[in-house]
């Protein structure tokens, strides 16, 4: 599996870490909090904003798998069953994950929860806890092929400008198609550009208020 050359863990704002790439000269998260980020964006206008019974979930960009530990988190708090596929090109080096300091933050009686979700084999599902299934998938989100009906999008690509290939039409029409009616996607980003892509592809686009450090993001709905 290729990686990004990262060199070294950076600490936010709100004490918890993150990822720097020097080749894309990007963050992974928000330098102003990453747990901060991911709670308001992902969970707050993502999981924890849409009511009912089990969800399918699929996450663009694995990452640190901070975004799926805090739905995990979540899903035990509220007796939720969850499916978790996430992509992911470019696997976070292992003794990288070794040393991120999210479980002290987020629960500390979860840290082998965490680091089982690092270490689980790719492109398999593997059963996390009785009401947590999670595939990671080692692909090029550009050549993936769809093969089921989400609940919630989690975008959490690099911004578009590292990663203009990822924020394509087709790729957000993919996912529009293989949303189920009421679907939803997060982003953190707001850019005009962005909320033109999804409106044209069908979403209905709203922006709502950002975490600290981002003024805006956007929770876009299919209708």
């Amino acid at each position: 599996m290729t990686n990004y050359p990262i060199t070294k863990l950076r600490t936010t704002q709100d004490g918890s870490h993150t990822l720097y790439v020097p080749e894309l000269d990007e963050y992974y998260h928000s330098m102003y909090g990453a747990i901060q980020e991911s709670v308001h964006v992902f969970l707050k206008q993502g999981f924890l904003s849409m009511e009912g019974g089990n969800i399918i979930i699929f996450e663009i960009g694995f990452g640190t798998g901070l975004n799926a530990f805090l739905t995990y988190i979540e899903a035990e708090k509220i007796n939720r069953e969850v499916v978790y596929h996430s992509i992911e090109l470019y696997p976070v080096k292992t003794e990288l994950i070794n040393n991120l300091n999210y479980p002290e933050y987020i629960n500390p009686g979860k840290r082998e929860d965490f680091y089982y979700m690092h270490g689980s084999p790719w492109n398999e599902e593997v059963r996390i806890a009785p009401f947590f299934l999670l595939k990671k998938i080692n692909e090029d989100l550009r050549s993936y092929k769809f093969d089921n009906n989400y609940n919630i999008v989690y975008f959490d690509a690099f911004a578009p400008d590292k990663q203009p290939e990822l924020w394509q039409p087709d790729i957000f029409r993919d996912i529009y198609d293989n949303l189920s009616d009421n679907g939803i996607l997060v982003t953190y980003c707001s850019k005009v550009q962005v909320r033109k892509i999804l409106e044209s592809v069908g979403f209905i686009v709203e922006k709502v208020p950002g975490p600290p450090g981002k003024r805006e993001v956007v929770r876009a709905v299919k209708r």
